[in-house]
């Protein structure tokens, strides 16, 4: 016997709704869910909350995971990705590979209120963006720059050699020669550089809102994998991986190891576990435990990346939950976290997490 229409939203329909404004974000989404917030208590749409939230992470040069100031591909050319889902027309937008524009969640929007694609890509989503009279920029900060420079020299083979240097200074972290090459730059800078040349950065911003109408959407927004081949695409402006909002059920998003979000379709996973009942909680640890199993559920594997969910139900019920428990630091495990703004400051919350790191 199949299920009627009736039967199947009864069976997938979460908890009465809650009447009431709430943002969540990454962990990097202070100020977006600040901004969001105040445009959910004018009575703004919730798309506009979200991507004017995510905007200032954007539009930020010292933000190096989004946007202007974002880390760039191994060309030294900084491509930015996005994607946006609006819950009350239940259209979407998304931008991959594009260049120039600071604020790529604005034109995935464009994409969607004013074409019938849902994605446009490389040189066609520039010249779209153009079209649309959005500015260009040199998106490549001296930040950026210098981290890019120290990724270049760090490529050395066994004898200290690449095409960028000739492998004569030593020791190792004095081969690449960074006070030499940067004789203006402070040492934190210095060291910042060389840290993400050795461990490149995923770093994004996913941001979901609900509104006292019980509408919901949601942007995720990034720079990319730090150095990446150039036209390499994450999760970020894939629907259904990055982000995706089901008006009926709620909203998902990724930051974090774009390629394994994309084996599982994180965020469409993760809507469809909480459509069948599941808590946000559980919805994203369910997702979490599938891309573990496309790794035989090796933790020496699992341990050479991370990837975050973030989930809001309809009801207002959320999670934030992590791969792991949290980045070694100084030899400490940093708990991961999410943001939470339900009309007040924002707030970071602990994600939950699938497996647990150990301190050294």
């Amino acid at each position: 016997m199949v299920a009627g229409p009736a039967a199947l939203a009864a069976a997938g329909a979460p908890a009465a709704a809650v009447a009431r404004n709430l943002v969540i974000s990454s962990a990097n989404g202070l100020r977006a869910c600040a901004r969001a917030m105040e445009i959910l208590k004018s009575g703004g749409d919730t798309l506009d909350a979200v991507v004017a939230g995510v905007n200032i992470n954007e539009e930020d040069p010292e933000d190096t995971s989004v946007g202007y100031g974002g880390l760039p591909n191994e060309d030294g050319v900084v491509e930015l990705d996005a994607s946006v889902m609006h819950g009350p027309t239940r259209r979407a937008g998304a931008v991959a590979s594009l260049r120039n524009i600071k604020t790529p969640s604005k034109v995935a929007k464009a994409v969607m209120e004013q074409t019938d694609h849902v994605m446009l890509v490389g040189e066609g989503a520039l010249r779209f963006a153009r079209a649309m009279g959005f500015p260009e920029y040199d998106l490549l900060t001296e930040k950026a720059r210098i981290a890019w420079l120290t990724w270049k020299q760090s490529l050395k083979d066994p004898q200290g050699h690449n095409n960028w240097t000739d492998g004569l200074d030593a020791p190792r972290e004095k081969k690449l020669g960074l006070r030499r090459m940067f004789p203006g730059v402070d040492d934190r800078t210095l060291a910042w550089a060389w840290q993400v040349a050795l461990h490149p950065p995923t770093g994004t911003i996913n941001c979901l809102a609900l509104n006292a109408r019980g509408e919901m959407s949601g942007v995720t927004t990034t720079s990319g994998l730090a150095w990446k081949i150039a036209g390499r695409v994450g999760d970020s402006p894939l629907i259904g991986a990055g982000v995706y909002v089901d008006q009926d059920v709620g909203g998902a998003g990724s930051t974090g190891r774009g390629e394994e979000n994309i084996r599982i379709a994180g965020a469409h996973t993760i809507i469809e576990n909480m459509r069948h009942g599941m808590e946000p909680r559980e919805a994203c640890l369910d997702a979490l435990q599938r891309v573990a199993r496309n790794f035989d559920n090796d933790v020496s594997r699992l341990a050479q990346f991370d990837l975050n969910f973030y989930a809001l139900r309809k009801d207002g019920r959320y999670a934030g939950a992590s791969l792991w428990s949290g980045p070694l630091r100084n030899g400490k495990v940093s708990p991961r976290q999410f943001v939470v703004n339900d009309g007040g400051d924002s707030r970071l919350e602990p994600c939950v997490y699938l497996l647990e790191r150990k301190s050294a």
